[in-house]
């Protein structure tokens, strides 16, 4: 049974982006323990989104995020929320999941708490660490396969 991992990476060598300031996320086909990069995935932010920023108000020129007020376009104002970047969008979905839905897991630097709810409601295992696109790899990998074979997740022990 093979499978898909998405990782934010800005070098394809280290885990270094948060969920929400990643642009593009490489896609590896996982059949087993072996693993092969497939794909880059792009995310198009939508207009004066810039990653990892807070989006400024169209009127004002305040920046908004999920924490300012309604007046200054944070949540609760129409077209400020649903980048990927932090809100949901109207209908409750990141686009940026809808993106990875087809993905068993996805492995970012930082990913946060309403992120992780829509991952869980599509069964999509997240993973948050700092390390090599390679031993996370390497890592998540054998994890999911003794997970999928029913194997102990212990350690061996040496009996003398």
């Amino acid at each position: 049974m093979s499978y898909k991992i998405a990782i934010a990476s800005s070098d394809g060598t280290n885990i270094d982006l948060s969920f929400g300031e990643a642009s593009a996320f490489d896609i590896y086909e996982v059949d087993g323990t072996e693993y092969t990069l497939t794909e880059r995935r792009k995310y198009d932010f939508p207009e004066n989104v810039i990653p990892g920023q807070p989006k400024q108000s169209e009127e004002s020129g305040i920046q908004a995020g999920c924490g300012s007020s309604e007046a200054s376009g944070g949540c609760g104002s129409s077209g400020n929320c649903g980048t990927g970047t932090g809100c949901g969008s109207a209908g409750g979905q990141f686009p940026k999941v809808e993106l990875l839905r087809d993905c068993r897991c996805i492995v970012c630097k930082k990913i946060g708490f309403h992120v992780v709810k829509q991952l869980e409601k599509l069964a999509i295992t997240s993973f948050d660490i700092d390390c090599s696109v390679e031993e996370a790899l390497r890592k998540i990998t054998d994890y999911l396969y003794k997970i999928d074979n029913h194997q102990s997740l212990r350690g061996t022990y040496n009996k003398e």
